[in-house]
């Protein structure tokens, strides 16, 4: 049997794991009985952990959310994650800031053996710098706390017509596309799925009732949203003939909103982007032939394009002016 001190620890990681636990699980996991867990529950209160228990026959624990933030236990891995994660976001629009004050308070306790993974994963890559709409580190926290509880999420909504409008909708995923944020949702008033920017929604307090998870909209969250908000957000589309197979394009090329095969090495793409110089770029980065089936402004761009990459190729052959 684990000593006293390293059974709390234990235990404390346990309840960090998961949101909930039935008494008798966590004996089981710690080889104890259950009044001993609930001593050792006792014990955790007293150094200010919130540990929050559950009515039933069998009884059950949770890590709630207390007055100040106790002290977290990770693993070597789960702290080099950490980490990692925090100096990713650093370059996140809204929660830069932040995330540099809490790199620097994890950085300063961690071992040397763990300092030296991160500094050499940091070393070895690089982020492109750019824009994106500010997102507060509240919001995103309380959208995923909604997720990982399965409580429905209320929030008022923007749309891109900036249009105002409530929202009442059973979180699924967030997904982290470029420089902005989405919600894959449930909308309970529309009956279906739904992506939402997560930077045009104000959440309320408090959250709605739990909810029984669904399956993922499509099997991919991912596709789902590159469909979804491409669709509806991107200003300027088009449809294209790529010489490649299907799978090829739709894996490299992320302002796909459709991909159809027309055999094995040649598919049909719908696209999208803010500006059709943008999307001629996007399609030059696979480096292979394609047609534009239906949008003029596009193979516009392109001739442009085109030729001034020809001048560009072609100024070393020419005579120095004077």
């Amino acid at each position: 049997m684990l000593q006293t001190s390293a059974r709390l620890l234990r235990l404390l990681s346990l309840l960090e794991t998961r949101r909930d636990w039935t008494g008798a699980d966590l004996a089981e996991r710690l080889g104890v009985t259950t009044r001993t867990v609930r001593t050792d529950v006792g014990k955790l209160r007293e150094l200010g952990y919130p540990v929050e228990a559950a009515p039933g026959v069998q009884g059950g624990y949770r890590l709630g959310a207390g007055a100040h933030l106790p002290p977290l236990l990770l693993d070597d891995d789960e702290a080099v994650a950490v980490a990692v994660g925090l100096r990713t976001a650093t370059g996140v629009a809204g929660i830069a800031e932040t995330s540099v004050r809490a790199l620097a308070k994890l950085e300063q306790v961690l071992p040397s053996r763990l300092r030296h993974r991160v500094q050499a994963l940091q070393a070895a890559t690089v982020s492109v710098p750019g824009d994106g709409p500010a997102v507060g580190a509240d919001v995103l926290t309380a959208i995923s706390a909604a997720i990982r509880a399965s409580e429905r999420l209320r929030f008022g909504y923007t749309s891109h017509l900036r249009e105002p409008s409530r929202r009442d909708v059973e979180p699924h995923r967030l997904v982290s596309w470029g420089r902005r944020w989405y919600l894959v949702a449930w909308d309970t008033a529309r009956d279906d799925w739904h992506t939402f920017r997560v930077d045009r929604m104000t959440p309320k307090v408090p959250n709605g009732p739990r909810f029984a998870p669904r399956d993922p909209p499509e099997g991919d969250v991912v596709q789902f949203v590159q469909r979804s908000a491409g669709a509806a957000t991107w200003r300027f589309h088009a449809r294209v003939r790529l010489h490649a197979p299907a799978d090829h394009v739709r894996a490299r090329l992320p302002i796909a909103v459709e991909v159809v095969p027309e055999g094995p090495d040649r598919c049909v793409a719908e696209v999208g982007s803010d500006d059709a110089a943008m999307l001629g770029l996007h399609l030059g980065l696979l480096e292979v032939d394609f047609d534009v089936l239906d949008a003029p402004e596009l193979a516009a761009e392109l001739a442009k394009t085109g030729e001034r990459f020809l001048r560009a190729a072609n100024a070393g052959s020419r005579p120095a002016p004077g």
